[in-house]
């Protein structure tokens, strides 16, 4: 039976591609004898590897895992700066907090929601020359404005925000210029390429994540690349409570951890990484339907997708609710008619947390603040339907019109 338009449904945020394959799959690993670090492991690294034509993969339990070995490989330590977004899912500015390493927010293009580019390489060229703390007292979180110390600029972490890249060739050139590591957060992006060059393989090295909602899913995982050899070693040992390929059993070199992925997921990600392109395609399919029927409702603002993004591999779809429309207003009415929905990001500088902790508060990234207010994700998956994208865009543009 065919549902009418003002019949109530229940439209989810997301759904996991997940077919028999992957079912198999994971039946197969419960059947053997070898539940961690074993063939599907291999499996999904290799995958990885040919899917990024990456030389190191190096997979992990989560895309927070990933980012956290990726900074401590940077030699992120306290005191240490590390310039970054805040307008992203928390995780990234986390993972220099573990190492007690201070996060350098810089405000974001207000299309893209990625970090202003060129005002990340101009940031990036002070902290990098100067050696005077005047020079850099106002880049710094507030509280540590009249905290004069050695700060030392050790990375540069830009987020690949909702699967879009961020612009990186300005980041890449001065970051290359005064030899600074730079971290991409691709944890949204797998499947991106910017200037036909895949996210996440642009910098030193790349982390991705495969939570449910994420292109491709392991439950929970991550996924570090690198071109980098010695890097690569690194990681697999951290990640294993920093015992080294060839040591003896109980022997650890370095400080580890237990980052490890297990056969289960690996085999998961192994199986869904043999159908990406037919995901990448389904994800890219509903984005279209969604453009095509909310491209004219003039409050609702549909993606910007940027000139130098060759593909835009969907994570969300997130529009902008535009004044006098209130998002929290909109979100709280599509509730209403079972539709779920999310504000995608609340600004990390915003959080208890980094108020409490650094200082922050309104005023200090405006842009970011603005898609904080703006910014609604709507239903998506590869497994949506357009019957219900149907519903989600009637029921939004009807609130748009009230």
């Amino acid at each position: 039976m065919v549902k009418t338009m003002e019949e109530k449904r229940h439209i989810p945020m997301s759904s996991p591609f997940i077919t028999h394959v992957e079912r198999d799959a994971v039946r197969q690993v419960l059947e053997s004898p070898v539940l961690s670090i074993g063939p599907q492991l291999e499996a999904f690294e290799k995958a990885m590897r040919l899917f990024l034509n990456m030389p190191y993969a190096v997979a992990v339990n989560s895309g927070t895992s990933g980012l956290h070995l990726a900074v401590i490989s940077a030699g992120v330590g306290e005191n240490d700066l590390v310039i970054t977004t805040p307008f992203s899912f928390i995780a990234s500015s986390n993972c220099i907090l573990y190492e007690r390493g201070i996060p350098v927010f810089v405000d974001v293009d207000k299309k893209t929601g990625n970090i202003d580019a060129m005002a990340a390489a101009r940031v990036l060229e002070t902290l990098a020359k100067s050696t005077r703390f005047e020079k850099i007292r106002n880049l710094l979180p507030p509280v540590l404005r009249d905290k004069e110390k050695k700060y030392r600029l050790k990375a540069v972490l830009p987020v690949h925000a909702f699967g879009q890249p961020a612009d990186m060739d300005p980041i890449l050139t001065s970051a290359a210029e005064f030899n600074i590591p730079v971290i991409e957060d691709a944890c949204e992006a797998l499947g991106s390429t910017y200037k036909h060059k895949n996210a996440g393989c642009l910098g030193d090295m790349g982390v991705f994540a495969f939570y449910p909602n994420k292109q491709i899913t392991t439950g929970e995982g991550g996924m570090i690349v690198t071109r980098n050899e010695e890097l690569s070693l690194q990681f697999l040992s951290m990640r294993n409570q920093g015992r080294d390929m060839f040591n003896e059993w109980l022997q650890h070199d370095r400080l580890g951890y237990n980052y490890r992925l297990d056969e289960m997921s690996a085999a998961l990600g192994a199986a869904q990484m043999q159908r990406i392109e037919k995901i990448l395609a389904s994800r890219d399919k509903v984005a279209g339907w969604y453009n095509q029927r909310l491209a004219f409702c003039e409050r609702i603002q549909i993606p910007y997708i940027a000139p130098f993004t060759t593909r835009m591999s969907w994570f969300v779809y997130v529009v902008q609710i535009l004044p006098p429309l209130n998002r929290d207003v909109v979100m709280n009415k599509l509730r209403e008619h079972g539709i779920s929905s999310r504000p995608y990001f609340t600004p990390v500088h915003l959080q208890p947390f980094y108020r409490d902790k650094f200082g922050f508060g309104p005023g200090d990234f405006p842009v970011t603040e603005q898609l904080g207010k703006n910014c609604l994700a709507l239903p998506f998956s590869a497994v949506m339907q357009e019957d219900e994208v149907d519903y989600v865009c009637h029921c939004l543009r009807k609130i748009a019109e009230y």
